[in-house]
């Protein structure tokens, strides 16, 4: 089955190879890539395929024997056996932390697709490279799964991103201290397959930096411009070769154009996760792709209840990459390319671009996406952000559901007849967090003796308190003492009076302006037609939130891989009904038994359907 891959391994012509083949940690100078072997594993097998991403490759549905080719499948992209005509298993440096490098991601090289078009194979988790430090090079089957899930779930939202065609798990262990917490486990070594244009990142031109003025560190081939220039003739000739054929005799206004141009894909990119709340965890240099894609799944999540403040990351301890952040911290990644970049393209040429065009890329393609999502398809408005930014208050005063009420809008109409509109109310009101959830949200997490102590150190030694602690996080956990304290007069007849008056509030002004779209058109039944038409298509029913991942984790590592391939066809298809999908359900079976199903749409027996809110245990989960 795999013998229909054509490889074609330009990277690897293009850009310097280091001569050393010693395995392990160690510096790489001069190089772009490093050769090594994938570490075998024991016995491994299949958890699941993408078939839409294994098409990009020329690789067909196995209608022939199934069997077979998933057994193949699992044992070359395991990395137990290498494709033949694979560039040697490489593997590119990425990030700046002094050396620099991924530890865990080794290219099989490239292979041309159907209509020849060039896509990068790699395998993660494959073992040590020379960039794992004191790390082993191994992924695990929780970690792999989410990768696995999201960069297919994420293409079918119709957001740029790496690609993940297999998913191969083994009996081979490796030690895991999840939570960081001192309760380390065994784990399953997993694999996944990714597939891309290209994994160079920001990072990748990182490795001439000169020392660093903090911590000292420099890349490993400073004072190497010529690997530099190597590297921009490479990345702007094969993957903006338009950018090239406009500026072939003037290197400097080509490479000011390149940096134009991914500067306005990296907005866009962050506002498309934006519109659909998905908070990445890790936006390091060397998790920002030089084309525009959504790179390296680690603790990322999709937002449930709407906060601005939200972070994915269980150990991002100073927020850093919350939601609200992200467009400012992929605006500074930008700023560290340009540094990169220099002298090739001087600095001040790649700031001014940046302040030109980034915010107001960002801005433009957002509120854009949002009218999308409210239907507002005849008229662009400059009332339509403020709209916005009262719908996302009202979510955020509400907590509610991010996903499900932006789906909800659709059914929303400007002459609904009173009970109708109760009903509508009442619909939109129960995708806002309960009495109980918001217990949840809200419980303190300092021991009292601890907060006081904090308190009394910010007033006595406030030197010693930046130390140890930040003011900011003093006050959020203030506010939560405040607000759980609230939450205990609170009834839940007295939340959803107070929900709803919010949520008639924002409506009426949502009425009001789909009123001025109706006004605009001769035919108001084919623009309602088109209304609901794109907001359908803008609205996702389904995303992987972490409580789904979880699910189809959990059943993993019991060995049963139903519930990801499951969960992988309900991902195809977001903004559908998934006509036939099967969830598992919490239903006692016998032993052995097949766990039973339910269809999404349908009401479920023992627990909410993924298309519904989430239940009360997920908002405990938490990923590092």
């Amino acid at each position: 089955w795999l013998g229909a891959l054509r490889f074609d391994n330009l990277a690897l012509r293009s850009l310097p190879v280091d001569a050393s083949e010693e395995g392990g940690p160690r510096t790489v100078p001069g190089a772009c890539f490093a050769r090594v072997r994938p570490s075998p594993l024991q016995n491994p097998r299949l958890v699941a395929m993408s078939l839409p991403a294994l098409a990009l490759l020329g690789l067909e549905a196995p209608m022939a024997d199934p069997a077979a080719a998933e057994a193949e499948a699992a044992l070359f992209f395991s990395g137990n056996r290498v494709p033949a005509g694979g560039g040697a298993p490489g593997h590119r440096h990425p990030g700046f932390a002094g050396q620099l490098g991924d530890g865990a991601a080794m290219c099989l090289g490239e292979v041309l697709g159907p209509r020849d078009e060039r896509w990068e194979i790699q395998l993660k988790g494959a073992g040590i490279t020379p960039f794992s430090r004191q790390a082993d090079g191994r992924k695990v089957l929780r970690s792999s799964i989410r990768e696995f899930l999201c960069s297919e779930a994420m293409f079918h939202l119709g957001i740029p991103t790496t690609r993940a065609g297999t998913c191969v798990t083994s009996d081979s262990k490796v030690i895991r201290d999840v939570f960081y917490d001192g309760n380390p486990k065994n784990e399953r070594c997993t694999v996944v397959l990714r597939i891309a244009s290209t994994f160079i990142r920001f990072g990748s031109f990182e490795i001439f930096k000169a020392p660093d003025e903090y911590t000292g560190r420099k890349g490993p081939s400073v004072n190497r411009n010529d690997i530099r220039i190597q590297m921009l003739d490479y990345v702007i000739s094969t993957f903006y070769p338009e950018i090239q054929e406009a500026y072939s005799d003037n290197t400097v206004q080509r490479n000011a154009a390149f940096f134009k141009e991914i500067t306005k894909r990296t907005a866009r990119l962050v506002a498309e996760w934006q519109c659909v709340g998905f908070c990445h965890g890790v936006l390091n240099t060397d998790n920002m792709s030089i084309v525009g894609l959504t790179i390296d799944y680690g603790p990322f999540g999709f937002m449930d209840r709407y906060d601005p403040e939200h972070v994915c990351n269980g150990s991002d301890n100073t927020g850093r990459y919350a939601y609200n952040k992200q467009p400012e911290i992929c605006k500074w990644n930008l700023g560290k390319l340009a540094e990169a970049l220099v002298p090739e393209l001087p600095l001040e040429i790649s700031q001014l671009i940046l302040e030109e065009e980034y915010d107001a890329e960002f801005e433009k393609h957002y509120l854009q996406k949002m009218r999308k999502k409210l239907g507002l398809i005849q008229l662009e408005l400059e009332e339509d952000s403020k709209l916005v930014s009262e719908l996302l208050e009202t979510m955020h005063l509400t907590a509610g559901d991010f996903t499900n009420i932006f789906y909800l809008l659709s059914s929303f109409s400007v002459d609904m007849d009173p009970s109708k509109f109760e009903d509508f109310l009442e619909e939109l009101t129960s995708q806002c967090a309960s009495v109980e959830e918001l217990k949840v949200v809200f419980k303190p997490q300092m021991d009292p003796r601890q907060l006081s102590m904090m308190l009394m150190l910010a007033q006595s030694n406030p030197q010693l308190f930046a130390l140890i602690g930040t003011k900011a996080n003093i006050n959020k956990e203030l506010e939560r003492i405040e607000q759980f304290s609230k939450l205990q007069q609170l009834t839940a007849d007295d939340l959803l009076s107070r929900n709803k008056r919010h949520w008639k509030e924002w409506l009426e002004k949502y009425r009001i302006r789909l009123q001025k779209e109706i006004e605009s058109v001769g035919n108001a039944d084919t623009w309602n037609t088109e209304h609901v038409k794109v907001m359908n298509s803008n609205n996702p029913k389904y995303i992987l939130r972490n409580y789904i991942a979880q699910n189809a984790i959990e059943a993993a590592e019991n060995g049963d891989f139903s519930e990801v391939r499951n969960v992988l066809k309900l991902l195809e298809h977001p903004f559908q009904e998934a006509e036939g999908f099967q969830e598992v359900t919490e239903d006692a079976e016998e032993e052995g038994a097949t766990a039973t199903a339910a269809v999404c749409s349908q009401e479920t027996r023992s627990r909410q359907s993924y298309c519904s809110k989430p239940p009360l245990w997920a908002s405990e989960l938490c990923v590092t």
